[in-house]
């Protein structure tokens, strides 16, 4: 079985994701009150981040704690709709090159897996009309279908994509040297590794150079 991984944020989708997610809470007409809170909270761990002393994966992860704080106790179908109304705007912001591999992908029978730090309920809204064999991303915590952040989030980046991608699959029997695997960032090297086919989408600097030391192809 060959496999397609898919990164999302500045792969599948070109822009940054939390970005977006903090304006659609900040002007939000039920939830915008919310909002100063939030941003104050964040605040302290994204200077301490700047400035070296906060490592960028604990910021990220902090960060997406801190935003489901605005949503304690919103049912599971109120987040669903939350990040529905987000899904118009960022199709628009589909990479047409990403979009056209996904597609050759699936004509040849390739099981297609999207593989993300954002929320899995976010990125199953907003990629609504793409097919995947699996969405995988970081999960909203529920208690009695209610928001909960009492618990810490199992927050899906780096390594941890590597691992619950493997745990996904599991049991299969997977021609890796055949696969493909898409990301942009250097964080995304240990799935990247994982194919034989792996592709650097408009790579930042640190995974360009990689990219182009191994001959892999660079999507711009």
């Amino acid at each position: 079985m060959q496999v397609a991984i898919f990164d999302f944020d500045g792969t599948l989708y070109e822009e940054e994701t939390f970005k977006l997610l903090m304006n659609h809470l900040k002007v939000h007409p039920t939830y915008h009150p919310q909002y100063k809170r939030f941003y104050r909270s964040i605040v302290p761990p994204y200077i301490a981040n700047k400035l070296k002393l906060y490592p960028t994966t604990s910021m990220r992860k902090r960060s997406m704690q801190l935003y489901l704080e605005a949503f304690e106790g919103r049912t599971q179908d109120e987040m669903y709709q939350y990040f529905d109304e987000l899904k118009e705007q960022m199709q628009q912001s589909f990479n047409k090159k990403v979009l056209e591999k996904l597609n050759a992908h699936q004509q040849e029978n390739v099981h297609i897996y999207l593989v993300s730090g954002a929320y899995t309920q976010f990125l199953e809204r907003v990629t609504e009309g793409i097919t995947f064999t699996d969405i995988i991303g970081t999960e909203i915590i529920y208690k009695d279908n209610y928001v909960y952040t009492k618990s810490p989030l199992e927050h899906v980046n780096g390594v941890m994509k590597t691992k619950k991608l493997l745990e996904r699959l599991e049991g299969q029997e997977i021609d890796w040297e055949n696969s493909y695997a898409y990301g942009d960032s250097y964080s995304d090297l240990p799935v990247l590794e994982l194919v034989g086919n792996p592709v650097a989408v408009k790579p930042e600097e640190k995974l360009l150079s990689v990219a182009q030391q191994r001959g892999w192809e660079i999507l711009r």
